[in-house]
């Protein structure tokens, strides 16, 4: 995972998190919290399976904190240096 760029990570996870809202992904700003983006408690849960699945992490060992989960682009970041480092 560590080789895959921010850039693609947080495409892949804009167009995801664009499904779970049922917006465009162009609504989905990657700077913008989840919860401004409308991002409830069931869409998280959404959004955790599709990182562990896409993105080969087993969350509850991957390290990730509640701050990584603030932005895409912060969740991206972390994801591309590899969620144990």
């Amino acid at each position: 995972m560590a080789n895959t760029s921010v850039e693609t990570i947080e495409g892949q996870l804009v167009r995801e998190i664009a499904t779970i809202l049922c917006k465009t992904d162009a609504d989905v700003k990657p700077d913008v919290s989840l919860p401004e983006l409308g991002l409830d408690s069931m869409g998280f849960v959404e959004l955790l399976v599709f990182v562990e699945k896409t993105f080969n992490l087993r969350l509850i060992e991957s390290g990730l904190t509640r701050e990584d989960f603030e932005t895409i682009r912060a969740l991206a970041g972390r994801i591309s240096k590899g969620a144990g480092s």
